[in-house]
């Protein structure tokens, strides 16, 4: 089995905010891949005293390893239950009502010899290949219909945080696991898979250079930091010649990318 991850931090001078494991267990019967991107809060305060990385860290480790050695929980319900341990760990200390409180998109694939299991929460992709090599992305488009000029205004974005109507993230309330896009695929028809965060998944979403199947095989081709190298030269291309089609010129970029033997 083929299963690689690269990540890029979108600027030398803060930490990534971005994470990503795989998990594969000795046998080779399955594996699980957990990927997160932590979202980044407008200055000010945001009622924790814990850094993003410190909250996707926690997050992230907990669906790990309760996705790897939990095969009887759901993956909703895994996620409900590593939300609420990252909440524990700093319940006592900060304010986990805050609307900015530390939080972050999710993708959570779990695969066994029978099925490929999916969990996406918020903007980042999940890509499923199959065996004919047609791909299929999965995603969480509700922030994508929130009007851009909404997303322009901090107290307008607030609002819609984490609330019907507007888009849900991983933060501090068990219940946003129910809100996620989930679903099962057998597993003869997933050859491969993919998981990307916004930063990386610009290629296809916001430079226009293919759909999510070319996006795909370049993942094949040139393995997730091929894919990350790609973005970052058509942002500093994008740059050079003043463009403005983003908030951030680089983004945290992170990319897995699995290949599965045949069941």
């Amino acid at each position: 089995m083929r299963s690689e991850a690269a990540s890029l931090p979108g600027s030398p001078e803060r930490p990534n905010e971005d994470w990503v494991a795989t998990a594969l267990p000795a046998s080779g019967s399955g594996g699980t891949v957990v990927l997160l991107d932590g979202v980044t809060p407008p200055a000010g305060d945001d009622g924790c005293v814990h850094t993003v990385p410190w909250f996707t860290a926690r997050l992230g480790g907990a669906l790990t390893e309760l996705s790897a050695s939990r095969p009887d929980m759901p993956l909703p319900e895994i996620l409900s239950v590593a939300i609420r341990r990252t909440a524990d760990a700093h319940r006592s200390t900060c304010d986990l009502s805050h609307v900015r409180t530390p939080q972050a998109t999710v993708v959570l694939v779990r695969w066994d010899e029978t099925r490929v299991e999916h969990l996406v929460l918020s903007d980042s992709v999940l890509l499923l290949e199959s065996p004919d090599g047609s791909v299929r992305a999965v995603l969480d488009d509700r922030l994508d219909r929130v009007p851009v000029e909404v997303l322009r205004s901090l107290a307008a974005t607030d609002r819609l945080r984490n609330r019907e109507g507007g888009f849900f993230t991983a933060a501090a309330d068990p219940a946003v696991a129910g809100r996620a896009v989930t679903g099962t695929t057998p597993r003869a028809e997933v050859r491969s898979l993919a998981a990307l965060t916004d930063g990386a998944s610009r290629w296809v979403d916001l430079f226009g250079e293919g759909d999510w199947t070319d996006c795909h095989r370049v993942l094949r081709k040139e393995g997730p930091l091929g894919l990350l190298r790609r973005v970052r030269a058509l942002e500093a291309a994008d740059g050079e010649a003043g463009g403005v089609r983003r908030w951030k010129r680089h983004d945290d970029a992170t990319a897995a990318y699995a290949e599965l033997p045949a069941p």
